[in-house]
């Protein structure tokens, strides 16, 4: 006998603008409805279907009965020494995920996971450790954004969403592709594209439609000069080598200087982070108009690597400089509460632990 499989509800934020308006015309209700309701969801933060007023009562009943409005619960905030806030968010089905919110001084961005953890398995981050659970659903990943906006003091905006949490977005494809038509449409969050950025470590075929979807920025997890380095750092590098990847970037003409690509780039004592490694970079990167951001790793307890003294991390951007690329080194945000890039894991927080409810 065949195990029943759980036969999940659609979720009313899994559908962006025109998906949601074609679905509600194959239940039989006028597009305007999915206006109104997406209405009520974005511009009016309401997350109670008996509040939508302007809709028919049996409309509401059957949304009620048939449909799922939230995707995600606040378990827990924490906040950093320096004011980043991380968020851990709890699924319906009890997995708990995570995001992070990084306070600038004329921004507030918000890194956002598109999968329980991740399969890449990259030897120096905590979620690669994790393996892979499932792919989060578009309104998981949109919800992410609501929950976080939810939690800003008064005199705060959200102003930025970086696809660079847990997971890899591009291998969550058609989730991701809908949570950015979510984000940007006008009569969703009517975010702009350039506040959105998507990063991969080189999931090369889903690249040109990425960039075909809307012009978001584009982020590659770079992290070597070599593929015999990145083989093992970014196990991807076996499917998709440096000259697969680099190539394509190179030959696709959405890329440009007014669209250009960021390569992140993180130090490890002894593997990357030679004058031999920064040598090799301009000339990999030639061809491609990017930006590099240099960032020293931020330690875990399931990576064997460190980060660089400052001196080597010096010598590094200088050799950098002084080949003339467009580079910033990264200083690490939210370490002291495991938030910063490589840390997420969906580990219980401890210190700085503030539930919701109660007090830290």
């Amino acid at each position: 006998m065949q195990e029943a499989v759980a036969v999940r509800q659609p979720n009313l934020k899994d559908f962006g603008y025109d998906a949601l308006r074609e679905k509600f015309q194959q239940e039989g209700w006028s597009a305007y409805r999915a206006d109104q309701v997406l209405r009520w969801i974005y511009a009016r933060g309401v997350s109670d279907v008996r509040s939508m007023t302007d809709l028919p009562v049996e409309v509401r009943d059957r949304l009620i009965r048939e449909w799922e409005m939230d995707a995600l619960s606040l378990k827990a905030v924490q906040k950093s020494q320096d004011g980043t806030r991380k968020l851990a968010l709890r699924t319906r089905d009890g997995s708990t995920i995570e995001a992070v919110m990084i306070p600038e001084e004329r921004r507030n961005t918000l890194c956002v996971s598109t999968q329980v953890g991740c399969p890449l398995a990259c030897s120096f981050c905590a979620t690669g450790a994790m393996g892979l659970t499932r792919n989060l659903r578009a309104s998981e990943i949109v919800e992410q954004v609501l929950l976080a906006r939810s939690v800003l003091d008064p005199d705060e905006t959200l102003t930025n969403v970086v696809y660079m949490g847990m997971g890899e977005p591009l291998l969550n494809w058609s989730a991701v592709a809908e949570s950015i038509r979510i984000l940007t449409h006008p009569k969703t969050l009517a975010m702009a594209p350039r506040r959105l950025t998507v990063s991969t470590s080189g999931i090369v075929p889903r690249i040109r439609a990425l960039l075909e979807l809307a012009p978001v920025n584009l982020a590659i997890s770079l992290h070597a000069t070599t593929d015999a380095v990145r083989d093992i750092l970014v196990p991807l590098n076996r499917r998709f080598p440096l000259a697969t990847l680099l190539g394509t970037l190179k030959s696709e003409p959405l890329i440009g200087r007014r669209r250009p690509v960021f390569f992140e780039y993180t130090l490890m004592e002894g593997i990357n982070d030679s004058i031999a490694d920064a040598r090799r970079l301009p000339s990999l990167l030639q061809g491609i108009p990017c930006k590099l951001n240099v960032i020293p790793m931020n330690p875990h307890a399931d990576a064997p690597q460190r980060p660089p003294d400052r001196a080597v991390c010096d010598a590094f951007m200088a050799e950098l400089h002084r080949a003339g690329l467009r580079v910033t080194l990264r200083r690490n945000r939210g370490a002291d509460i495991d938030a910063a890039c490589g840390q997420l894991a969906a580990r219980e927080a401890t210190e700085g632990r503030s539930e919701l409810g109660g007090s830290s």
